[in-house]
């Protein structure tokens, strides 16, 4: 477990931390009307009645959202509910044309599920879900176009979310961080959201407390809204526990409140005291009926899962040799995984992670490319990694015929033929350059003799350095020392 302790001269404090994720549902449509959900359009331009609270509108339920919901709860390993409710929770937001929100209280379409996480200790941990239900968005307000006024764009106002509850199980910033990665992965494997958080389809609520070091009670949190990226997620339960912990230690008391974290400065501010369940006057949603599931439709969703990421992870370790911390690496982002499942049939595929890892990845960063603009194919990558484990090329050669292939997209077969890279492993001619190398440098070759047994490796160099690379090193390695022993 990886344990986040603040030690002061005054004592020990331990973190707990609970964290409520917002996910943007992927469909065409949003959750209560026939309006867009592109993202991107100019302002106001989808938006329908029912999103701007036109009088005497009524919400109609959008099924693709429902059926996203319950695959995305299965994701979770949680409880599909058969029967949720919508109410509305009523406040007053600018960009909110109705003053209320229409979303699950009482009984959500999720139930309590779990996700395992991977930390960097080598360790894991299962972080339990809550609850998840599905609601309608606000509206965007914008507040630097002009220095007296607020604009407001009601395009995101209605757009389909489903919010995931945590139990307080975090103790670091490190496991919180795990789990939005996981969680991430989970919902684009699904396509049930794309996981953007720097364009909002995906946003944290953090709460966070603190509590003397072996102390089991729950003390008041602090809520910082709409936290938009991994890093500034442990960046503030970091720096919100420390606050709370330099207030208790000088006598001061921590408050339920509702804050904002500035990323620039590291610190929260007040955005108001926190809410309680009944100053949001819950009540039933008139004008939509309970949503009731059958076993059926929920078993059909069951019946459309893909393969997920520890499933994936468990099966690169146990098929394809693969270590814990590759698989991990692999199977985060789905259209990796599937590049490397297809570069590694009929390779080895140990070293197409390798590969894949080090300069293919390296390659897309340099070029700012996501993997469905790499130049290199899957089956071309593949195909290098079979030259090199045939011994066709030397991975020295590869490494320069990978670059023309990111150059090109070229079959490395063709570009090793055209260029005449094939490794050398004519005996009679490796034989003939270390014989013209031996004879050049008598001085080192007295110096083995004598005891410097290391200079053969300096010998293996100069050979593969005088064959342009070509010549095959365990043979170089094997002729060099036969040679020098006589």
């Amino acid at each position: 477990m990886s344990e986040y302790i603040i030690t002061t001269s005054k004592g020990k404090w331990e973190v707990i931390v609970g964290l409520e994720i917002h996910c943007q549902i992927i469909s065409k449509s949003k959750i209560f009307s026939s309006a867009s959900t592109e993202f991107g359009d100019d302002p106001n331009v989808n938006v329908s009645f029912v999103d701007a609270g036109m009088p005497g509108m009524l919400p109609t339920l959008n099924k693709e959202c429902v059926r996203q919901a319950v695959k995305t709860g299965l994701g979770l390993n949680a409880k599909i509910n058969k029967y949720s409710e919508f109410s509305r929770k009523n406040y007053f937001y600018a960009d909110m044309p109705t003053d209320y929100q229409i979303t699950q209280f009482r009984y959500p379409i999720v139930g309590e599920g779990e996700i395992t996480v991977d930390l960097s200790d080598g360790s894991s941990k299962k972080i339990g879900i809550e609850r998840m239900h599905i609601e309608q968005d606000a509206g965007k307000s914008i507040h630097d176009l002009n220095p007296t006024k607020s604009y407001i764009d009601l395009n995101r106002a209605g757009v389909g979310l489903m919010e995931i509850v945590t139990k307080p199980d975090f103790r670091s910033p490190e496991e919180a961080g795990a789990f939005l990665r996981k969680l991430r992965s989970i919902v684009r494997y699904l396509g049930t959201c794309d996981g953007n958080m720097d364009e909002g389809s995906m946003r944290c609520d953090v709460n966070v407390s603190v509590r003397p070091y072996g102390s089991t009670e729950l003390r008041p949190r602090s809520e910082m809204k709409n936290v938009n990226s991994v890093k500034f997620v442990m960046q503030a339960i970091e720096n919100e526990a420390k606050r709370h912990v330099e207030i208790y230690e000088n006598g001061g008391k921590i408050e339920q409140e509702t804050r904002q974290f500035d990323p620039t400065t590291g610190q929260s501010k007040l955005m108001r005291k926190k809410e309680f369940a009944h100053d949001y006057r819950y009540f039933p949603e008139p004008d939509l009926p309970p949503l009731v599931l059958s076993d059926e439709y929920i078993e059909g969703i069951k019946a459309e899962m893909i393969e997920l990421p520890d499933a994936k992870k468990q099966r690169f370790i146990t098929t394809m040799g693969l270590t814990p911390y590759d698989a991990a690496v692999l199977c985060e982002n789905k259209e990796h995984a599937e590049f490397f499942e297809k570069a590694a049939t009929g390779h080895d595929a140990k070293k197409v992670a390798n590969w894949m890892m080090s300069d293919f990845f390296a390659m897309l960063n340099k070029k700012r490319l996501d993997i469905a603009q790499s130049p290199v194919s899957a089956e071309n990558l593949g195909k290098l990694v079979e030259l090199i484990s045939k011994e066709v090329i030397s991975g020295k050669i590869a490494k320069d015929v990978f670059e023309i292939m990111a150059q090109t997209g070229e079959d490395p077969e063709k570009i090793v033929e055209e260029k005449g890279l094939k490794q050398v492993t004519d005996t009679g001619a490796i034989e003939k350059i270390i014989d013209d190398v031996i004879a050049s440098n008598p001085d080192n070759v007295s110096a083995y003799k004598n005891g410097k047994t290391n200079l053969a490796g300096w010998f293996v160099g100069q050979v593969i350095k005088l064959s342009q690379g070509k010549a095959n090193p365990g043979i170089v390695n094997k002729l060099v020392r036969e040679k020098l022993d006589k």
